[in-house]
C-alpha cells in the first residue's frame, strides 16, 4: 500500500465546535439575545450537525430575523475561518507525516468561500500536498471521485490504496471504503448506536497519525511470502 494519507477536515483537523460556539457567542451578542438563546443555538448544532442552510432558516424563525437567510449563512460563512483553529498536534503530525515520505491531502464537503477560507487562515493549505473542497468541484463525499481528485493533488492514484481519517461514518469512512481506501474513524461522540466498519477507532487525529505511521513498521517488519 502506497503512502497516501487523506483527511476530512471539519473536526477531523479543525476543532469546528469550538469555533461554532465563538460564533454563536458573537452572534447572540450581536442580535441582543440571552443565555437561554446561546443554548438553543449550541443545541442545534450539536445535536444533528444540520446542514447550515437548514439550521439558518431555523435560526430566522425562531429570533423573527428581518435578514434573509442566504446572508446570515453567507455572514457566517466570512467569519467561520477567522474562528477555526487546528486540533493540538494536528500540524506537527502532518509535517512528520509528509518528512516520512507520505503523501498528505484533504477531501471535505462544504461551500468553497468557507473551507478555502478554513484552510487558508489555518495553514493547512501549506501543510498538505492537495485538497479537494466539493463546493468547488460541484462533487461531494461519499462518492468516489472527490477522493481520487485529493490523491491527484498530491500526486497518487486510488489503485494503490492508502488512508482516509475522518469524523463522519458515511461520508468519510463509507466513501473511502468504497474508494478502496483504508479508513480510521474519529469518534467525536455524535454517532451513537450506529454501526461502523473502519478499520480503526480514535478520539484523536493524532492517533490516526500514529497508527498509519506503525502501519509502515509492521509491513516493513513482516517476513516475505511466496
Amino acid at each position: 500500500m502506497q503512502r497516501l494519507a487523506l483527511f476530512d477536515l471539519d473536526r477531523t483537523l479543525i476543532d469546528l465546535d469550538t469555533a461554532f460556539r465563538r460564533w454563536a457567542n458573537e452572534f447572540t451578542e450581536r442580535q441582543r439575545l440571552g443565555p437561554d438563546d446561546l443554548a438553543w443555538l449550541v443545541s442545534q448544532d450539536r445535536d444533528a450537525h444540520p446542514h447550515r442552510e437548514a439550521f439558518f432558516n431555523r435560526v430566522r424563525e425562531r429570533f423573527a430575523l428581518a435578514e434573509p437567510v442566504e446572508e446570515l449563512w453567507a455572514d457566517y460563512r466570512r467569519r467561520m475561518p477567522h474562528l477555526v483553529q487546528c486540533y493540538p498536534g494536528v500540524l506537527a503530525g502532518l509535517a512528520e507525516l509528509r518528512a516520512a515520505g507520505w503523501r498528505v491531502g484533504i477531501v471535505t464537503n462544504g461551500m468553497a468561500d468557507n473551507q478555502l477560507g478554513k484552510l487558508r487562515r489555518t495553514g493547512l493549505a501549506d501543510a498538505v500536498d492537495g485538497y479537494a473542497v466539493s463546493g468547488v468541484e460541484g462533487i461531494r463525499k461519499p462518492e468516489t471521485r472527490l477522493f481520487e481528485i485529493a490523491a491527484q493533488r498530491c500526486g497518487t492514484s486510488l489503485a494503490e490504496g492508502g488512508w482516509m481519517v475522518g469524523d463522519n461514518l458515511i461520508a468519510d469512512i463509507q466513501g473511502a471504503r468504497t474508494a478502496g481506501l483504508r479508513t480510521i474513524w474519529i469518534d467525536r461522540g455524535t454517532w451513537p448506536d450506529h454501526e461502523q466498519q473502519a478499520d480503526h477507532v480514535v478520539t484523536d487525529t493524532t492517533e490516526a497519525i500514529a497508527i498509519m505511521r506503525g502501519s509502515v513498521t509492521d509491513n516493513a517488519a513482516e517476513p516475505a511470502r511466496g
